[in-house]
């Protein structure tokens, strides 16, 4: 598992993406499916499905203290996902929405607050937002007018956002008040040409890698925004990246392919130089949700 990346699973994902390492699992999203996988540890066996929903699922943050809860990025909100399956949600603010939108990626901030996009299912333009649940539950959107917005993730000490506007190639990066959330006026990271910037990671050197749709490439970047290392894939829709310590994880996706490859959709694994942490989890005051 060094070099190049290699398929790791057996599975073959429609649009697999919102990859995470808890620190104890790999988790993921099939999307469209409404499904939630984890990655047994045997690297060899099939992923596993620890929950079905019937609406798209973008992705998924461990609840502190909550062993098998989940807040998730789900149809048109956010709801809490608990072990048995059961949803409770905190909000549903695309339920309206014309056209017609579903939620897309999402994580947790290292002050433990959960953020989380939204898009037209046709990737209307400017039908997009982003939102933030707070440690209270209250879900408030903080932005709108994004196309189809990825991420977001976040520099180890919460005070910059990373956010992809897919469909527009770009990556802006964002201040962020960690005491209340509060984001400041962005600057362009990274404008991408020739494919769409999806899922992103942070590594311990505040390096960004970043999955780019339409390429077959994942990318890192320095924190100025230079282009450090490109790793090509042997599937052409890179969705997702996550690092468990020292190796890259990436999905991908065969949705929209006319004649997938083998690995399209597949799971993919990498030695990389610079590890980085496991995934942020959501932090309710006691009694929130």
């Amino acid at each position: 598992m060094t070099g190049e990346p290699r398929p790791t699973r057996p599975d073959r994902l429609d649009l697999g993406e919102g990859i995470r390492w808890t620190g104890e699992a790999l988790v993921l999203v099939d999307i469209l499916q409404g499904r939630l996988l984890t990655a047994p540890q045997d690297p060899s066996a099939p992923l596993r499905t620890l929950a079905e929903l019937p609406v798209p699922l973008g992705a998924v943050a461990p609840v502190a203290d909550r062993p098998g809860t989940w807040i998730a990025a789900a149809g048109t909100g956010i709801c809490l996902l608990g072990p048995d399956g059961a949803t409770t949600w905190l909000a549903r603010p695309e339920a309206d929405a014309r056209p017609a939108r579903r939620m897309n990626d999402g994580s947790a901030d290292p002050s433990g607050r959960f953020w989380a996009g939204s898009m037209g299912y046709d990737a209307d333009e400017d039908a997009g937002s982003l939102y933030r649940v707070d440690h209270d539950g209250t879900v408030t959107r903080v932005l709108d007018g994004i196309t189809v917005p990825n991420g977001p993730a976040f520099t180890a000490d919460g005070r910059a956002m990373y956010l992809a506007d897919s469909a527009r190639g770009v990556v802006r990066r964002y201040p962020v008040d960690p005491a209340t959330g509060g984001l400041g006026t962005p600057t362009t990271f990274v404008t991408v040409d020739g494919g769409s910037p999806d899922g992103m990671a942070v590594d311990d050197e505040g390096g960004v890698w970043i999955a780019v749709w339409g390429t077959g490439t994942v990318r890192r970047y320095r924190q100025d925004g230079a282009l450090d290392r490109t790793l090509r894939l042997p599937a052409a829709q890179p969705a997702g990246v996550c690092l468990q310590g020292d190796v890259l994880h990436i999905t991908t996706a065969r949705v929209g392919l006319t004649r997938p490859g083998p690995d399209d959709g597949a799971l993919f694994a990498v030695r990389v130089e610079v590890p980085g942490p496991p995934a942020a989890v959501h932090r309710p005051h006691p009694g929130a949700g």
